[in-house]
């Protein structure tokens, strides 16, 4: 029988370990806040119709890669090299402020304009049949790094039920238009090029907890790219051709203070 390597199990499934401790953590905080905030806080400015404040955030993102039918056809033999393509998580974070505007008691506008630097890996994997006769290992590895610098103007609704003590819970959603800071003539120097201009789908779920003098309101929020920022007429020639379509997808944590 086979031994189970734990280490690598808990490689593998990092991630979900990391966003269950993350739900976990904020579920968990406001059974703790119930009991401990008995006075009841008048912070974050909930009756004001504009209210300001700021975020620190950290972000895991990718791409969503989909696959030309030139090399899905196996009849096409000019990307017969390329074994696969696979994005990869990468980590990054973001800063900006925060401006509310009162709807309702239990509805929030939110404009957060904010600047977030990115890192999007992806690792070509290509057949080397020289090395799988000496050494047993037929595929190696190119990694390729694409960096961005993008100015972000997310607005969002933001849903929150009923207040309990000092604790509430909200539901967050919306759109995302961000920008590069970088060029498209300097973007086209990279091996995997990608548009400066999208649009990001945002969903995401926090608590607000009420203490004397602020509102600290931990988020996490899941972002999907509308749009294709694929741009193959400039991409390495070598893979281009293997690739339809790219979006952006991430993951965010973002630790709101009002």
């Amino acid at each position: 029988m086979q031994t189970a390597d734990i280490r690598h199990k808990l490689n593998l499934y990092r991630r979900k370990i990391s966003l269950t401790a993350i739900f976990s953590f904020l579920l968990i905080c406001p059974l703790f806040a119930q009991s401990s905030y008995a006075p009841l806080n008048q912070s974050g400015q909930d009756d004001q119709f504009l209210s300001y404040g700021f975020f620190l955030a950290g972000h895991t993102s990718s791409l969503r890669l989909k696959y030309s039918d030139a090399y899905m056809d196996p009849t096409q033999t000019q990307y017969r090299q390329i074994q696969s393509i696979m994005p990869v998580f990468s980590p990054g974070f973001s800063l900006g402020f925060l401006l509310t505007f009162r709807l309702h008691d239990q509805l929030n506008f939110l404009a957060t304009p904010k600047v977030g630097f990115y890192e999007y890996q992806t690792d070509i994997n290509y057949f080397r049949d020289d090395d799988f006769e000496q050494t047993g290992v037929g595929v190696r590895t190119e990694s390729i790094i694409t960096e961005a610098t993008m100015v972000e103007l997310p607005l969002i609704f933001k849903y929150k039920s009923m207040r309990f003590n000092n604790t509430r819970m909200f539901f967050t959603g919306g759109a995302n238009p961000m920008f590069r800071t970088k060029s498209q003539d300097e973007a086209d120097a990279d091996p995997l090029v990608i548009k400066g201009k999208d649009v990001a789908l945002e969903l995401g779920m926090g608590f607000d907890f009420y203490f004397k003098f602020f509102k600290f309101s931990p988020e996490i929020r899941f972002s999907h790219g509308l749009s294709n920022i694929y741009e193959p007429a400039t991409t390495d020639p070598e893979f281009a051709g293997a690739i339809e379509e790219l979006r952006r997808k991430s993951i965010t944590v973002l630790l709101n203070f009002q």
